[in-house]
């Protein structure tokens, strides 16, 4: 049974590096919360490793400057593992092809940038979808729009037997109190089409790969001796939980309405939502504090 802290405080001498979710954890998409980032800054300055590790779309310095520009504080962090490099590697290796139909928006074009952690990258060139050999999904075109209108497209590409590569497993973000809808939407619908689509994101394996080599850099830290902190359930904690790492599960995100999260979750409904998850994170907190 999970275990309801008031902060990270209470937990964190047991931890040598933390593999933190970004959105809905540190900040809304617009501003970073005031309490997380301060105990992210009471971590670091004891010691311990912060590993941002986010479901976006993009490259580390990409989120790096959104960062900057929110005012996420530089010493709250020591390093970033993203989706987006995770599924840029597969890209450039070949993984859905050379000649890609590009579902996004011009925020995430950053994702064709170059890049150097592939030793022989392909020549990725964006074309029309009638000669695309693979798509590369970052999200919807419309954050705000139900991904079913995607189909049409989605049928297509299901008929031709294409590849969808998903930069960002994350099925929905709160932009402040807006819900918008990401990439993994999409890729969810056209596999339920009979599409084959291919994740990279939490809560899949290859970013947890990422994380772990972004970590080493720094020191050599055991499985056992790292916690993974995040909001999704099905992303943030079903990948700690598949890594065989501890979580804390921050209910104030995704799952405040089912959680009944004020400054803390409501037990009773913390366990029901648990129960109805049939996932077991080792601790609980509110909000990320």
């Amino acid at each position: 049974m999970t275990q309801i802290i008031e902060s990270l405080d209470e937990i964190s001498a047991r931890y040598k590096a933390l593999f933190v979710d970004l959105w809905g954890c540190v900040h809304d998409g617009h501003a970073p919360f005031a309490e997380a980032v301060a105990a992210l800054q009471r971590y670091r300055a004891s010691g311990g490793i912060v590993v941002l590790v986010t479901n976006a779309p993009r490259h580390r310095k990409a989120v790096e400057g959104q960062l900057a520009h929110i005012g996420v504080a530089r010493d709250a962090w020591d390093t970033i593992a993203t989706s987006g490099d995770s599924a840029r590697a597969a890209m450039f290796s070949g993984a859905v092809g050379e000649q890609v139909y590009f579902m996004g928006t011009d925020e995430d074009v950053s994702f064709f940038d170059p890049i150097r952690i592939v030793e022989t990258p392909v020549d990725i060139r964006r074309v029309p979808l009638e000669q695309a050999e693979g798509i590369v999904c970052t999200g919807p075109f419309d954050a705000h729009a139900d991904p079913a209108k995607l189909r049409p497209q989605l049928l297509y590409a299901k008929q031709k037997g294409l590849k969808l590569l998903c930069a960002n497993p994350d099925i929905v973000v709160d932009r402040g109190e807006t819900r918008e809808w990401c990439a993994g939407a999409v890729a969810q619908l056209y596999t339920e089409m009979g599409g084959e689509s291919l994740y990279f994101g939490k809560p899949h394996p290859p970013i947890y790969d990422l994380a772990r080599r972004r970590l080493a850099q720094i020191a050599e830290v055991p499985d056992q001796s790292i916690l993974c902190v995040g909001d999704g359930i099905k992303t943030d904690i079903a990948g700690a939980m598949g890594e065989d790492l501890d979580a804390l599960f921050i209910t104030g995100g995704l799952a405040a309405a089912e959680t009944r999260t004020d400054r803390q979750p409501d037990p009773q409904a913390l366990a029901a939502f648990l129960r109805s998850e049939m996932t077991s994170p080792a601790f609980t907190i509110g909000y990320l504090r």
